[in-house]
């Protein structure tokens, strides 16, 4: 059975990576193409692929390919640009974040009235983080005014980061009888324990590599057959250094790119390329794994709203926040509305997903669900939109 599955999956990766240039000019994405042939191969399907990946090694997978994906954003983006437009992604991350958890919450309460208030906030929450990979051509088409290119991606840079010890404290709070035997000072420490590890690492890791890089490039001891490690184990190292240490892995690894990017390395573009083609890689597999283990469990739960409170965290618990904290920045309407649409729901979701998935909560398989149902409404979506209304933005 491992044979065969790695069968269909070494297949199905050689053959989009010789037509991927073809598929990016059509309305079909990556994570489109891949979910869906997860769910024809899968249980729910032809029943083809059958892969042992439990919770577990789902979250690890999808962990590991958000953190290659964050870096590799990160060490890529225009840094000038993105100091003279730092305004919109602070305002997307101060106060529009936290009014779409807000208005998720409520919304989740009214929708889902046998989830408790905890187990709400965790749906609310873990829907919350964006995934720019989703709509890839956003932030990397040239068309798209930078200004907006690049807050988008800092954006879904960090806010996954932030909202990681949000889930973890509600989690902790919804498995508990209403929090009454949780300290509720976790709620003031365990962000800032989260996110100021997460800054720290990434900063020393990529400060202290960067200086070796430089000092090994200055003796020629850096080979081509080589070249392509370096920053796949630093994203890692970032990563996996902050999460034992009980800090944010996704902000090191995000803020470690951009140190990475910032302290200009000579050999950047060549460092970056494998890491970028590591992390497209990982990417395809989760999101194969995504339409075969987790999109299997959704028809379980299936409650006539889920449907609708997906639809509407995708518009209006995402669009109307975005739409107000963006005011009096000299944004056009189209332009506010093309922000707050293009918050697709992707890596981190299914990371926090199966995070729920290994509790044992009274509304877990709703949660894990709605999860599901509302990242498969934005792959479509957000895949086939994006192409055409950049499109659109250049004309």
């Amino acid at each position: 059975m491992f044979y065969w599955n790695l069968l269909w999956l070494a297949g199905l990766i050689l053959i989009f990576s010789t037509v991927a240039g073809r598929v990016e000019r059509t309305w079909i994405s990556g994570p489109m193409l891949f979910t869906g042939l997860g769910l024809l191969l899968g249980p729910l399907g032809l029943d083809l692929l059958e892969l042992p990946i439990d919770g577990e090694m789902l979250r690890r997978l999808a962990e590991l390919t958000l953190a290659l994906v964050l870096f590799s954003d990160a060490a890529n983006a225009d840094l000038p640009v993105l100091r003279r437009s730092a305004r919109l992604p602070l305002r997307l991350l101060s106060l529009g974040l936290p009014l779409s958890i807000l208005l998720g919450w409520l919304l989740g309460l009214w929708f889902f009235p046998q989830l408790s208030l905890f187990e709400a906030a965790v749906l609310a929450t873990l829907l919350a983080p964006t995934d720019a990979a989703l709509g890839e051509a956003v932030v990397t088409d040239s068309r798209v005014p930078p200004r907006l290119r690049e807050g988008l991606n800092v954006e879904s840079g960090l806010n996954d980061g932030i909202c990681v010890p949000i889930v973890l404290l509600c989690l902790a709070l919804a498995g508990s009888a209403d929090g009454a035997d949780r300290p509720w000072h976790l709620a003031l420490l365990l962000p800032v324990q989260e996110i100021g590890i997460g800054l720290l690492v990434g900063l020393v890791c990529t400060g202290a590599s960067v200086a070796l890089l430089q000092f090994a490039g200055n003796r020629q001891w850096l080979v081509p057959s080589w070249q392509q490690i370096p920053v796949v184990a630093l994203a890692l190292l970032c990563f996996s250094a902050a999460q034992w240490l009980e800090g944010s892995g996704f902000i090191a690894a995000f803020c470690g790119g951009l140190l990475f990017n910032a302290l200009g390395e000579p050999h950047r573009g060549i460092l970056l390329d494998a890491a970028r083609t590591s992390g497209d890689t990982l990417s395809l597999i989760t999101w194969l794994s995504f339409g075969a283990v987790i999109l299997g469990l959704a028809p379980l739960h299936l409650e006539p709203w889920m449907l609708l409170y997906s639809l509407l965290g995708l518009t209006l618990i995402r669009m109307l926040p975005v739409f107000l904290v963006t005011g009096g920045m000299g944004l056009g309407i189209g332009d506010r509305l093309f922000v707050g649409w293009f918050g697709p729901r992707g890596m981190a979701t299914i990371v926090f997903a199966v995070m729920v998935l290994e509790r044992d909560l009274p509304g877990g398989g709703l949660i894990v669900a709605s999860a599901g149902c509302t990242v498969l409404l934005s792959v479509i979506a957000h895949g086939i939109s994006a192409n055409p209304w950049v499109a659109r933005l250049g004309n």
